[in-house]
C-alpha cells in the first residue's frame, strides 16, 4: 500500500538511536551528524519507490556531503517477512549501489517507530541543531524514476538547511510503500 509522509513539524529534535550497521560498525545518532546537519533516511531493498531513485538518492547523498550534510539510511522492515529485506541482503545493496553513508538495520522497529516513520522512502532533513526542517519528496518520481530534469526537492531543502540552518516552507510529502511492521 502507497502511503505519504505528514508535513514537517519543524524544529522537532532527532531521536537518538544505536543500531548495526553494514559496514560492521554500531552508528549512534552523534556519529552520523554533519557540521551543517543530517539527512536520516527510512529506505528498504524491495521498495520499488526506493529501487527507482537509489541512484539519485546516491548522488544527493555525496553532493550534500560536501555541503557539510551527512546522511544515514535506516532499514526498519520485518525481513521474516521480507527476505530481500534482510541484512545480508543490506550489506550486498549498499556495496553495489556504493552508499557512502552508513546503512542501519533497525530489527527492533523501534528507532522507525520513535521518528513516526510511515514508507520507504521517508526522509528527515535536520540541521546543525538536529532540528526537523524537512521531511518531503526527493523528486518527483514515484515507482519509476521521473524525468532526469525535475527538480531535485530533497536536495535543494537541504542545500537551503545547509546555508540557511531552515528549510522551505512549502513540501511535497515523499510517497511510497508502508514499512512492513512485524506482527503485534
Amino acid at each position: 500500500m502507497a502511503l505519504e509522509t505528514p508535513v514537517c513539524d519543524f524544529g522537532l529534535p532527532a531521536i537518538d538511536f544505536s543500531l548495526p550497521g553494514t559496514d560492521g560498525k554500531i552508528w549512534t545518532l552523534d556519529d552520523c551528524r554533519g557540521e551543517n546537519g543530517l539527512l536520516v533516511m527510512f529506505i528498504c531493498n524491495h521498495c520499488p519507490y526506493v529501487q527507482a531513485v537509489i541512484d539519485r538518492l546516491v548522488r544527493d547523498t555525496n553532493e550534500l556531503k560536501k555541503m557539510g550534510i551527512n546522511s544515514v539510511a535506516i532499514m526498519a522492515n520485518d525481513a521474516n517477512d521480507y527476505p530481500e529485506d534482510s541484512f545480508d541482503n543490506m550489506k550486498r545493496v549498499a556495496q553495489q549501489q556504493g552508499f557512502s553513508f552508513p546503512y542501519l538495520y533497525d530489527e527492533t522497529q523501534q528507532v522507525a517507530q520513535q521518528y513516526e516513520a510511515v514508507c520507504t522512502p521517508d526522509f528527515f532533513g535536520y540541521n546543525k541543531d538536529l532540528q526537523l526542517q524537512y521531511r518531503g519528496r526527493l523528486d518527483a518520481s514515484r515507482k519509476e524514476a521521473a524525468a532526469t530534469d525535475v527538480r531535485r526537492d530533497l536536495f535543494e531543502a537541504m542545500k537551503q538547511v545547509a546555508e540557511t540552518g531552515h528549510g522551505p516552507e512549502n513540501q511535497t510529502p515523499s510517497m511510497g510503500c508502508s514499512i512492513k511492521w512485524r506482527a503485534a
